[in-house]
Parts: structure tokens; sequence; C-alpha cells
């Protein structure tokens, strides 16, 4: 069975997309939510394959969900669904790991077979978007939103965590006292809107890139 969480802020669709997928017997969903908050804390609980994800909610994004879960457990497939064509939003979801972005104009069959592919491993993003993607961000014509907010400073001690280092051992490399790279660290965290440093090692890898 593929288990399916569905986030959407609206009842109806979340019934008729349950209904939906449910009907073909080899998709079960076990949780569903109408807040991106809730969904940020109850998915990675429940584990599904999939999390069908709207784009726009009331509280906050589905794309901003799927980075948030991902960043817990990479092993949960985010497939946004939206009402909007638009490249920003595109960019936004595959910075944020999601395997599909999928307008909420599709037919109800290959709504079905998208959970099944993403479930199966495979991404429903066009090669060619993605390709242009990672180009703008090679060129630095965009960089990842959550890098932004970040300090130079914090930057170098979040590629420092990537590589796993302890806060004394960053410390040593960036002569700080070990307290002041603490602080960096709490800071950085807070700004990623992370709780544990694993959880911004993850990121980090996936926005920098592996270090050698």
């Amino acid at each position: 069975m593929i288990r399916v969480f569905l986030l959407d802020d609206h009842e109806v669709v979340r019934r008729g997309l349950a209904d939906l997928l449910q009907s073909g017997g080899d998709i079960e969903v076990i949780g569903e939510s109408g807040s991106a908050q809730e969904a940020t804390r109850r998915i990675p609980a429940l584990r599904p394959d999939v999390a069908i994800l709207d784009a726009r909610l009331p509280d906050g994004s589905g794309i901003d969900v799927c980075r948030d879960i991902r960043a817990v457990d990479s092993t949960i497939n985010g497939l946004i669904l939206t009402s909007y064509e638009d490249d920003e939003a595109l960019f936004a979801a595959i910075m944020a790991g999601a395997a599909g972005y999928v307008l909420k104009q599709i037919r109800g069959t290959d709504l079905v077979d998208a959970v099944r592919r993403v479930a199966a491993g495979q991404s429903l993003l066009d090669p060619a978007v993605t390709r242009r993607v990672l180009e703008r961000i090679r060129s630095g014509v965009e960089e990842p939103h959550e890098l932004k907010s970040l300090t130079e400073q914090e930057r170098r001690i979040l590629e420092y965590v990537a590589e796993g280092l302890t806060n004394r051992e960053i410390a040593g490399k960036m002569f700080l006292a070990e307290k002041t790279v603490k602080n960096y660290v709490s800071s950085l965290l807070a700004k990623l809107g992370l709780e544990r440093r694993t959880q911004a090692a993850v990121l980090a890898t996936r926005l920098l890139g592996p270090r050698h």
C-alpha cells in the first residue's frame, strides 16, 4: 500500500482527493490537514510515502512544508498541488526537494498515476526546467531563499555544520570562542526555522552541494 498524507485548506477537496486516491485499492490516506503548521508537525511522525501539499494555505505554503519535512525525513516524497502555473513557485518547489508539481486541473486518473510514480521514486518535474533552475543557482543569479537571511559568517558556519564539525572544531577553524559559535548556530537555526543542527546539516548539504 502507498501511504499518503493530504494537505489542503478545503475539507471538500481533501475528501474528494481521499475518495479518488483510495478507489484504486493500492493507496491509503493515513492523515490529512488544512493547516501548514499542523502538517509540518504531523507528517514526519506518520511517515507517509507521499505528501500531497497545497501550494497556498492561509498559514503558510505547501512548498515550505515540503522543505521542512524533508529536512527531517528525506524519504517522504512531496507532491505540490497548485491552482497556478508560476515559474517562481516551481523554482521554490524544486529547491524544497519536491518530487512533483501538478496543477489542480489535472485529471483524476493522472493524479493517481502521479502519486504512484512519485511513490516509486520517480520525479514528475520536467528535466529541462530542473536543469534551468540548477543553472540559475550555479550562475549565482538566484540563490536559495533560505540562505539570503544568513550573514557571511553564519553561512560559513553552516558549511562546517554540513561537514559534521562540532562547535569546538568550528571555533578552532574560525578563531572564535566556542560560545560565540554556539550563538551563531542558534541564530542560523532560528533564521532557517529549524530546531536541530542535524536538520541544518541536511538542508545545507542539499542547498550547497556535498562539501569536499
